[in-house]
């Protein structure tokens, strides 16, 4: 497997499931590098546990053979060379817009520089009367994203005024665990200097993980210093999408995170792990947040 992104990675752990040897060839020092340290740590610790080989830091420099029947794979890894031989190879590597030599200059239709279609916020190209939806327009790489894509343009070309700015992508990656985020990560917070108090527990401590044997991974939200909103959350979980799904409601609500320590929850359910999770920061005082070193991150 070349490529360490979404697409390889459940693709890897399906095809160790299903009983081949399998080795995942990445540039990056780690799986997911974009993610927080603890997801790749998370993520290194499952593929290890079930045999999964990574190497990491390489560079594909010759493929040979027919995928299918016998095929070869050199790398170079902190300068040295090594052959890895296999029967099947899969290419994920990210995709690129098939947009060149289709004429799209013709019509008056630019591109950006990594050839996507440029389009503005309300997916209107270029050329007067023509949009554009989905990757092709340099969307976030997901369907669920594409779908809203057309709900965009179909508002519009009703009369309305409906805007791609300020959407809340969710994902979820689905190896199992699953790894499900919405808003920020403590990387992306730290970069554009948001502070953040953390809130994090073991998923051992969601009782209905106990009662399935699922207790791998963890559950994370960021929420603001001086106020109650949730800023992100994270999900390494069995079902970490569905859990994801009740804080994205509630983001997109308004709510404060303590609407969600606070509810009901039916018992035992996976989402009934968001009370202990937002119960296992202590409160602090307002004028005391952003200075404490235990609960504050990034620049106050």
């Amino acid at each position: 497997m070349i490529g360490g992104g979404y697409v390889g990675l459940e693709l890897s752990q399906a095809m160790r499931r299903f009983g081949s040897k399998v080795t995942v060839i990445d540039r990056n020092d780690r799986l997911l590098s974009r993610e927080d340290d603890d997801v790749t740590k998370a993520i290194a610790d499952l593929f290890r546990d079930e045999g999964i080989d990574a190497i990491l830091n390489a560079r594909v420099k010759r493929v040979s053979g027919k995928s299918g029947h016998s095929v070869t794979v050199v790398v170079e890894q902190e300068g040295r060379e090594e052959m890895l031989a296999g029967t099947h190879l899969l290419v994920a590597t990210g995709r690129r817009p098939n947009t060149e030599n289709i004429g799209l200059e013709l019509a008056g239709i630019e591109l950006t520089n990594r050839g996507y279609i440029k389009v503005n916020e309300r997916l209107e190209t270029t050329a007067p009367g023509v949009w554009a939806i989905g990757e092709v327009a340099g969307s976030p790489q997901f369907t669920h994203v594409s779908v809203d894509d057309f709900r965009v343009v179909r508002d519009n070309l009703a009369g309305g005024n409906h805007v791609t700015t300020g959407r809340q992508i969710p994902y979820t990656l689905f190896t199992d665990p699953e790894l499900a985020r919405i808003g920020l990560n403590e990387k992306e917070a730290k970069a554009i200097g948001i502070s953040y108090r953390l809130f994090k527990i073991p998923l051992e401590q969601v009782l209905r993980a106990l009662t399935l044997s699922e207790t791998r991974g963890f559950l994370k939200a960021l929420v603001e210093v001086n106020g109650d909103r949730i800023l992100g959350f994270t999900a390494f979980a069995v079902d970490g999408g569905e859990i994801m799904a009740s804080v994205q409601t509630a983001m997109m609500a308004g709510l404060p995170y303590t609407a969600l320590r606070d509810a009901i929850w039916a018992h035992p359910t996976l989402v009934e792990g968001l009370s202990p999770l937002f119960s296992s920061a202590p409160l602090l005082p307002a004028d005391t947040q952003a200075n404490s070193p235990a609960m504050a991150h990034g620049r106050p």
